[in-house]
């Protein structure tokens, strides 16, 4: 399902930002993404550490759902996405348009009071209401501290501490990450994907402080050795909210095997 992705990465990796410009471009009615909803109560603030981590969680659980394998009820409309471009938007949603979110195809993962529902991604032309509705702004929250990592297979990612990102942005980012992760892993070790996906694809994501991400990022300037001798994987963002096109946005580290 994820093959496309890794046909991809190299390339992605390698363009300029003028490149990276060039590539995004879609006519508006083949633009695909697949919906981040994050709940947002108006007592209840989501954990940003959470967040990221059930985000990536979440997107790469839609795409590796029996359902979305072939002959299932959401292999189409997976399909289409990942042979595309990878977008996704974060929204919030809280009472009633929380509730209704839960209707539409998708997975909802919780951690603690933060919950985030990933949807079937699909066409933006398209949209259904009860997601059209649902605000794009205002999905931040405060920097909570540093959690601990869960045991385990677990996918490993840092957020650059420049330039600042929204948490709904940041979300979207993990997301990204953790389809390239699957998607490399499928090709170099099934049974390292295979018990990530038994654990539930869990995830851990932090904001790296500047010596972490430079020393990180001169490891990703030879990607494929980055991924052959440490697992090592970067997601560059399309450029069309928040940051500049090109912008290394999360280095992740998949599980290993055993």
């Amino acid at each position: 399902m994820l093959d496309p992705l890794r046909h991809r990465y190299d390339d992605w990796l390698a363009l300029d930002e003028h490149g990276v410009v060039d590539d995004r471009a879609e006519a508006a009615q083949d633009v695909r993404a697949l919906q981040l909803v994050v709940r947002m109560e108006r007592d209840s603030t989501p954990s940003w550490h959470a967040a990221v981590a059930l985000s990536a969680s979440a997107a790469v659980a839609v795409c590796l759902d029996p359902r979305s394998a072939a002959g299932g009820a959401w292999h189409e409309a997976v399909t289409a996405y990942c042979t595309g471009h990878i977008r996704k938007v974060t929204r919030r949603a809280r009472g009633a348009h929380w509730g209704a979110v839960q209707e539409l195809p998708g997975i909802t993962l919780g951690c603690g009071d933060t919950q985030v529902r990933a949807l079937v991604p699909g066409r933006a032309v398209d949209l259904d209401k009860r997601v059209s509705r649902l605000q794009v702004g205002g999905t931040d929250a405060p920097h909570d501290g540093r959690p601990v990592a869960p045991d385990g297979p677990t996918l490993r990612m840092w957020l650059p501490p420049q330039p600042p990102m929204t948490l709904g942005k940041s979300m979207a980012q993990t997301g990204h990450a953790a389809m390239i992760g699957a998607a490399l892993l499928a090709e170099a070790d099934p049974g390292a994907l295979a018990r990530w996906a038994g654990a539930g694809y869990p995830a851990y994501g932090i904001r790296a402080d500047a010596t972490t991400w430079r020393e990180l990022a001169g490891m990703l300037a030879d990607p494929q050795r980055a991924w052959r001798d440490a697992r090592l994987l970067a997601v560059r963002d399309a450029g069309f909210t928040e940051i500049a096109p090109g912008t290394l946005t999360v280095i992740a580290q998949a599980p290993a095997s055993g």
